[in-house]
Order: C-alpha cells, then sequence, then structure tokens
C-alpha cells in the first residue's frame, strides 16, 4: 500500500505541474505546445472514454422506458414521479457493498427498479433489466466515433473504455458493433473499484502498457471522469465543455481524421 500511496503522490505531482503551466500561460493552446514540447507531435499514447453520457446515452428518457414497460405490470407513477423516485434512490448509500455495481449489478438494479416504480414483479425488472442490453436501449452520442478511433489506433494512440458498469458492458458494446473500437475496456464491476477512485484509472492503463501520466481520460462527470482521473495522474478533459466531439479530442492529441 505504501508504494502505491508513494506512486500515486508522483503522478498526482507529475498532473499538477501541467495544470499550473496551463494556468499560467494563458490556456489550452499553451498547454498544448507544453505537452508537445515534452512528447512530440502527438500529446498522448492512449485515450480513456468514458461509456454512458461519453460514448453512448440511453436512446429514450430513463422514466419513459420504467413507465412504458411496468404498464403491464401495474406500474402506476407518472414519468416525473418515477425520475424523482430514482434520483433520490440512486443517490442513498448502497450498504450491500462498498460497490454499487458487483458482477451483473442484479441486487442494486432490482433497489433501483422497485423503489423507482414501487413494483416488485421479477418478470417486470428481467425484462427491464434485459432490455438494457440491447442496442434498441442506447446509441452512440458520435456518429464520427469509429472512424476518430480508427485514426487515432492507426497513429498508434491506444484507446480503452472506462466506465461505472455492470458485467452488461462487454454484451452491450457487441451489441452496438462497437467493442472491436478498443484495446481494453475497464469496468467498475470487473475491477472492483468505480469511479473516482483513481484504481480503475490505473488498472486503464496498466491494461493498455502505458503510464497514466501519457493517457488522457475524456468523460461527462466533473467528479468522477474530470477529478478521478487526474487523482490518478491523467490528463482529463471534460465531455461537453473541454471537448464536443471525439474528432476535437483526436485533434487536440494530435491526429488527423
Amino acid at each position: 500500500m505504501a508504494a502505491i500511496r508513494r506512486n500515486l503522490y508522483r503522478l498526482q505531482r507529475v498532473y499538477s505541474s501541467a495544470a499550473a503551466i496551463e494556468s499560467t500561460t494563458g490556456g489550452v493552446k499553451d498547454y498544448e505546445d507544453y505537452r508537445r514540447s515534452l512528447y512530440g507531435d502527438i500529446t498522448h499514447k492512449a485515450l480513456l472514454v468514458d461509456a454512458v453520457g461519453t460514448l453512448l446515452v440511453p436512446s429514450q428518457p430513463m422514466a419513459q422506458i420504467y413507465r412504458q414497460i411496468g404498464e403491464k405490470y401495474g406500474v402506476e407513477y407518472s414519468e416525473a414521479e418515477i425520475l424523482n423516485r430514482y434520483r433520490r434512490a440512486y443517490e442513498q448509500p448502497w450498504g450491500r457493498s462498498r460497490l454499487r455495481y458487483v458482477n451483473d449489478g442484479r441486487p442494486f438494479w432490482q433497489y433501483i427498479v422497485q423503489s423507482s416504480t414501487g413494483c416488485s414483479d421479477s418478470q417486470y425488472f428481467e425484462e427491464l433489466y434485459n432490455y438494457y442490453t440491447t442496442n434498441k436501449a442506447w446509441h452512440l452520442c458520435d456518429p464520427d466515433a469509429e472512424v476518430v478511433f480508427e485514426a487515432l489506433r492507426k497513429a498508434g494512440v491506444k484507446v480503452a473504455v472506462v466506465s461505472n458498469f455492470d458485467t452488461r458492458l462487454r454484451p452491450l458494446l457487441q451489441a452496438l458493433n462497437c467493442e472491436h473500437w478498443f484495446d481494453a475496456v475497464a469496468v467498475s464491476a470487473e475491477v472492483a473499484a468505480e469511479k473516482p477512485n483513481p484504481t480503475i484509472f490505473i488498472k486503464a492503463c496498466e491494461l493498455l502498457g502505458v503510464k497514466p501520466e501519457d493517457a488522457v481520460h475524456v468523460g461527462d462527470d466533473r467528479r468522477n471522469d474530470l477529478w478521478g482521473a487526474r487523482d490518478a495522474g491523467c490528463d482529463a478533459w471534460l465531455w461537453g465543455s473541454d471537448v464536443h466531439s471525439f474528432k476535437e479530442v483526436a485533434q487536440r492529441v494530435g491526429v488527423r481524421v
């Protein structure tokens, strides 16, 4: 543990130094120039990508699906009520484990579904749970993602998904026909660490064979993605703020698409 703490401290110092240079020299362009002065034209050896909210999003609002599927099982709450109850349940500490997503995540999601809808019917839960493993339930955020990831990998930049998810993520990526875009997938249910815990980012870098300071993570959650990745020693960009498309990500890394 002492060795891990020393490593994390060293990585945090690397990131802090870079962040300080960015803040004192005038912003993004200066920081990119700084990295190129250290690493060459391609500023990062690896790209880590968040799944939900960055790589992919639900095709329909969650509360709408919970309500539509639940009607035949007696669910009477409105979509607004389901959404409010879902948020309250999701924000509560999960006492069964230090992780929400353990293996297939069924106990956690059973709690969420029952709390959100008031329905404990096992058939309802199974239909809802299985729906979210299909390509009908999700779509890719960026239609250019495949082209960009292919260009990055051809340029020598390794790509991985880093996600707080249960073991359905891999079959979901297969259903969306995008699992072959990635050199590695780090799923919290498999790694036994959830973002913002730096362990999951460090594990992703180990799977790719790169040092955390050589990787940049892109995600839509400031706490889980930005702060978590930086605590691990990675660079990090906030999706929807720092970058708005994967083409923009590639451009900042130094790869033409």
